[in-house]
């Protein structure tokens, strides 16, 4: 059974409940029937708060971005869409002289921490994104609505590249998503699901593919 916490609503503990089906079953064992039972509320509550399965669906899409950003963008990791600053001392790029900024260590090491945190205390915020994604291609409705949720991430995320001092930051945050979907869907349903690398291996894993996206100078020492 779900627990309601102070100040979570009963939109948010069905949500909730959705996605910890998901989670534990699947596609398949997620019905308003379900919901309803693991959120320990009365048999019809779920139909009256998301009417139909897509409502449903984008219930549990809405909820996982939230919780996702609470792990993926804690202490202002992520700068604020249009917040980004350009290459050079002020920003989180190479300095002047060609030197690593101070930013660049602090940004692998937080990319590090925070990808880290993310495969070790939510893999089940993995196994959904992944059911709904797989649910998305098989229903064009879905699809758009995920899509939507899902760009509230990438202006951050440009902004971030930017200030990084990149001079494309449209595909460096393209090869830095691939990179980071690659490595959580192998530690989450891959072959490495067993040994999630440490925040050490991580932090080297962003050094190099940083350093190797924007200049061996810019990555840290």
């Amino acid at each position: 059974m779900a627990t309601r916490t102070a100040g979570t609503s009963r939109a948010d503990l069905i949500a909730d409940a959705a996605l910890a089906l998901l989670a534990e079953r699947g596609m398949r064992g997620l019905t308003h029937r379900a919901v309803d039972e693991r959120a320990g509320l009365p048999q019809g509550s779920t139909s009256n708060c998301a009417r139909t399965r897509q409502a449903l669906l984008e219930a549990a899409v809405r909820r996982l971005a939230e919780r996702e950003a609470r792990v993926l963008a804690p202490d202002g990791l992520l700068p604020a869409a249009g917040a980004g600053s350009g290459p050079g001392p002020e920003g989180r790029g190479p300095g002047a002289d060609g030197a690593p900024a101070a930013g660049a260590a602090e940004l692998v090491a937080g990319l590090a921490r925070v990808l880290h945190r993310y495969l070790t205390d939510h893999p089940e915020l993995l196994v959904c994104r992944y059911e709904l994604a797989l649910e998305a291609t098989r229903r064009p409705e879905l699809r758009e609505f995920f899509d939507a949720t899902g760009r509230q991430f990438r202006e951050p995320l440009l902004a971030l590249m930017t200030a990084a001092g990149s001079a494309e930051p449209e595909r460096h945050a393209l090869s830095l998503v691939a990179w980071c979907e690659g490595l959580m869907f192998s530690c989450a349903a891959g072959s490495y699901s067993r040994s999630v690398p440490s925040e050490e291996e991580l932090h080297a894993g962003f050094a190099e593919l940083l350093g190797g996206m924007l200049g061996p100078r810019w990555a840290p020492r």
